[in-house]
């Protein structure tokens, strides 16, 4: 015998109906439910003759309607004297009592009616009575004057709420259920959710975002935060709305925060001085005295600071001529030189053979093969305008450096820049963001807070070597990450191969508007495929049913490209784990309360000319900054020959230098 037809992986007997079954079912138990409370009032509420006469009371009040008499057969009590007399309520009790030749009743005459002469209880013969009249009698004389639906009312409008509060599960599984049917169902994949069912399915109790539509808000588990966060969208898509409420949230805990401010929007919002907050800018007045050799604690560290300063190129042609200026750089760090030695020691290529005499970097750079020295010194000379913008410890207020910070915690950094000058700022404010991801990478002390790192407009950094490093290890450390950034393109042209894995690593995602080519394609490949089933229906004749069907399979994306480039601003797509949402929020903004940016004057950036005539102008002549005289840099102990070179006044020191190059 073949088996019968199956319904998806649920296997099923027959072929699903298309009928509302739910609703049905619903309507079933509701009709049961009444039923059941109908019989209890109908067992125990009512009298024995009561009881006996409710069929004749239905009966009268719909025939009555109709037609005027009907044949009934009333119960009758008989005495001793042959009187007879209709049955009254207190004669009448729960018994048996045999009628000849008919059936027993399931009554009997109570001890008071005997009592009082009272013999025999029987139905008398059909007899004709006025349908009416006889309601009147049931229903003054038996009934006390209430009607039938008055004596159920109470049981009949339990059954309707018991059928009320069915329908709010039964009519959308009816309609799920229809669609399924329409459109198919989902076998494996993805889940797609309303924002309330995501939250009712994930009980989030971690970072959240105020959603229309929502009281409460679109939370994800508290645990998931560590994992990471990534936001993708276009300018002006509604990123940093939701980094604002974000960090509104995180402000409230008390957590430290770095968070890189390309546009000085949360600087403006979010920066109090008494938290004790930082702001790394060297174009800003507030910024703090900062030097990369007070970062240093052990010489190993060096080549980690250069790396971040020196990027590699897309062309490995040229890898020479950026692992070389790392190594040199990483080689004048040891001296401990301010940053105002490094620049001027990166502008003298005598100073730099000094320094490198007698190590491997020495032929790196030999005078005998010109054209490989220029480049490896020009190289140097790149980073040399970021170092030469940097406050000395005179014009600072304060010192502040990464490896102290992150055993402190105190206060939130602000890393910012203003367009103009972001092409400058870019190599110091990578390297302050890769020193604070390698000195928060170890497990943090109990007594320590957590610190979230929140960088907007992450492709507008240059490559970060500990970027990678934070996010797929960070999570140890728990200190989250929040990456906003406008396309996967972006990322792919800065950490070419890496930019795959990176992207994959955090634990939730949430989707903008994106245009760029080819981004919601990849979008909807990382919001996953869901297997399809659907039913086919088809008529035919000459068949009893008239109707053939089929089972079709197939695999669809959850979330089409068209619909991730085509959302609206302010809408976005959520992913953790495999439940997917999509929203929409309101723009909440910050009142902007400090001052987004004090300019400071930089020795030597004043104009000689009006650049409106091009004239020249009396301008006095500015500081170059200090030479390698003028602030001392510190050497290793191991170095004494050095550290008593480095102490000579500037004369000196260039003597030394002449001595030095011509011995070489």
């Amino acid at each position: 015998m073949p088996k019968p037809a199956k319904w998806g992986r649920t296997e099923t007997i027959i072929w699903p109906p298309r009928s509302p079954i739910y609703t049905y079912g619903a309507i079933l138990l509701a009709c049961i439910a009444a039923g059941l409370f109908v019989y209890l009032r109908f067992s125990f509420a009512l009298t024995p003759l009561q009881q006996f006469y409710l069929p004749y009371y239905l009966r009268t009040q719909i025939a009555g309607a109709m037609r005027k008499t009907d044949k009934y057969q009333l119960l009758v009590v008989a005495d001793a004297r042959g009187q007879i007399h209709l049955a009254g309520d207190n004669e009448i009790q729960t018994g048996r009592t045999f009628v000849p030749g008919g059936k027993p009743l399931a009554l009997e005459l109570t001890p008071a009616a005997r009592a009082a002469d009272a013999e025999i209880l029987y139905r008398a013969a059909p007899t004709a009575h006025g349908n009416r009249a006889l309601h009147e009698y049931l229903k003054h004389d038996i009934y006390a004057g209430r009607e039938p639906f008055t004596i159920f009312r109470w049981q009949m409008l339990f059954g309707l709420i018991a059928l009320a509060v069915q329908l709010p599960f039964s009519i959308p599984k009816d309609i799920r259920r229809r669609k399924e049917m329409k459109y198919g169902r989902r076998l494996r994949g993805p889940l797609l959710l309303s924002p309330k069912e995501f939250n009712r399915t994930l009980q989030g109790d971690g970072i959240g975002i105020k959603v229309d539509g929502l009281q409460e808000m679109l939370r994800i588990p508290a645990r998931a935060e560590s994992q990471h966060i990534q936001i993708i969208g276009d300018s002006g898509a509604g990123k940093t709305t939701i980094i604002f409420q974000v960090l509104r949230q995180i402000q409230s805990r008390g957590d430290a925060v770095i968070i890189y401010d390309p546009a000085c929007e949360f600087i403006q919002r979010f920066y109090d001085p008494k938290r004790g907050d930082v702001i790394l800018n060297p174009l800003d007045a507030r910024c703090p005295y900062w030097g990369p050799s007070e970062e240093l604690r052990r010489k190993s560290e060096a080549k980690s600071i250069a790396e971040s300063l020196f990027q590699p190129t897309q062309d490995r042609k040229g890898e020479f001529f950026i692992e070389t200026p790392q190594k040199i750089f990483a080689h004048l760090l040891t001296y401990g030189p301010s940053p105002q030695n490094l620049v001027q020691w990166m502008s003298n290529d005598e100073e730099i053979d000094r320094r490198v005499m007698g190590t491997e970097m020495a032929y790196m750079i030999a005078k005998g093969a010109q054209e490989q020295r220029n480049g490896v010194l020009a190289s140097l000379g790149l980073v040399a305008d970021s170092l030469r913008m940097l406050p000395t410890r005179a014009e600072a207020k304060t010192v502040w450096t990464a490896t102290e910070w992150a055993e402190e915690r105190k206060g939130w950094i602000f890393i910012t820049s203003q367009p103009a000058q972001r092409a400058a700022l870019r190599p110091l404010h990578s390297l302050w963001i890769d020193l604070l991801v390698m000195r928060l990478l170890n497990q943090p002390k109990p007594e320590q807070k957590r610190v979230w790192f929140v960088l907007d407009e992450l492709a507008s950094l240059q490559r970060l070597p500990q970027l990678h490093t934070a996010i797929t290890e960070n999570r140890k450390s728990r200190n989250p990450l929040v990456l906003g950034f406008q396309g996967k393109a972006q990322l792919e042209f800065i950490y070419g191969h890496l930019a795959e894995v990176m992207l994959s690593q955090p634990a939730t995602n949430i989707w903008l508007k994106t245009k760029e080519p080819k981004a919601g394609q990849w979008v909807s490949e990382f919001i996953g495929k869901v297997e399809i089933e659907r039913m086919r229906e088809t008529h035919f004749d000459g068949s009893r049913s008239g109707r053939n069907f089929a089972l079709d399979r197939q695999e669809e994306p959850l979330v089409m490209e068209s619909e991730i480039s085509g959302l609206e601003d302010l809408h976005a797509f959520l992913k953790h784990a495999n439940f997917v949402t999509r929203f929409s929020f309101p723009y909440l903004d910050v009142p902007s309360t400090k001052t987004q940016f004090e300019p400071r004057e930089l020795p030597g950036e004043k104009l000689d000319f009006d650049p409106k005539t091009l004239r020249k102008l009396d301008v006095p002549e500015q500081a170059a900054g200090p030479t390698s005289g003028s602030e001392t840099a510190a050497t290793p102990p191991s170095q004494p020959v050095q550290l008593a070179e480095a102490a000579r006044s500037t004369q000196a020191d260039s003597d030394a230098v002449k001595t030095s190059v011509t011995t070489y």
